[in-house]
Order: C-alpha cells, then structure tokens, then sequence
C-alpha cells in the first residue's frame, strides 16, 4: 500500500481513537494479504473486550470507507495491540489439528460459525494439509467451514 493510501487510514484511527479520549498510536506494516495496521497504547484495550467485536466494528468501518482504494487481493487488516494476528495464529492452528484430525480418523469436522475473513483463514491453512478439502456451509454472513477427505 502506497504512502498516499495509508495515510489517510491512520489519519482516521488516530482521530478516531482521539474521539474515543483514549490515547494510542498507529503502527502500519505491509503484509503478503495487505496493509495491517496495529493501534497500541494502554487505553487500546477498549477495542478487544467482549471477543474483540469492538474491533471487528472498527474493521468494518475501515473496509467501506477504505478499502475501494486497494488493489482486488488486497485487503485492510485493524488490529489492537495484537489481538487479531494471536487470534489469526490460533484458528489457523486450529484448523490444521482438525485437518490432521479429519486424515486419522476419516470423520469430517466443523468449525464456526464465522466471518468471511475468518474462513478465508481456514481455508487456506486446510490447504496446506494434503488429502483434506474445505466447504463453507450456511446461507447467511457467518458460515461454517465443513473440513472432510478429498475424494
């Protein structure tokens, strides 16, 4: 992501967190997937109590009045003193065990429900496992990702 693209993100956390009277500072980092930027500061705990819907509030924010701006595979990712790249790091993990799971003992396992960017996760850490396949199931915003034996 561009300067000209970011800055203006972390111009809207910074003022955004101002609104909220809590101090923090915005960290920008590019990634593989696209641009995470992380807010830190003591006060930043705020946006992860209650299984970090505050912050899933804020990304969705962020996603309509940014995210047009990006190229089509990229995407934004806000985080809060880390909270969603340790979360990231266990659903992939998750994922994988169940995989390993779904190998040893023929059985198909779910996992969820979840939003598009949590099973876009699990569908790539499944990938990496070979002879499993992912599905998601459901018909409304968060699905179930159905891991079971490629046949």
């Amino acid at each position: 992501m561009t300067d000209d693209v970011a800055r203006p993100v972390v111009e809207f956390l910074e003022r955004f967190s101002s609104a909220l009277g809590i101090s923090a500072t915005v960290i920008a980092e590019q990634t593989a997937d696209g641009p995470r930027l992380n807010m830190d500061g003591a006060e930043v705990e705020l946006l992860v109590r209650h299984r970090g819907e505050p912050l899933k509030a804020l990304q969705h924010v962020v996603d309509v009045a940014f995210g047009r701006k990006l190229p089509e595979n990229q995407r934004l990712f806000v985080d809060a003193l880390g909270y969603r790249k340790g979360k990231d790091t266990e659903l992939r993990q998750m994922a994988k065990f169940l995989a390993e799971k779904v190998k040893q003992s023929g059985l198909s396992q779910q996992v969820g429900p979840l939003n598009p960017y949590e099973r876009r996760l699990v569908h790539l850490a499944v990938a990496e496992v070979p002879g499993v396949t992912t599905e998601s199931v459901g018909d409304a915003f968060s699905k179930t990702v159905l891991i079971s034996l490629r046949k």
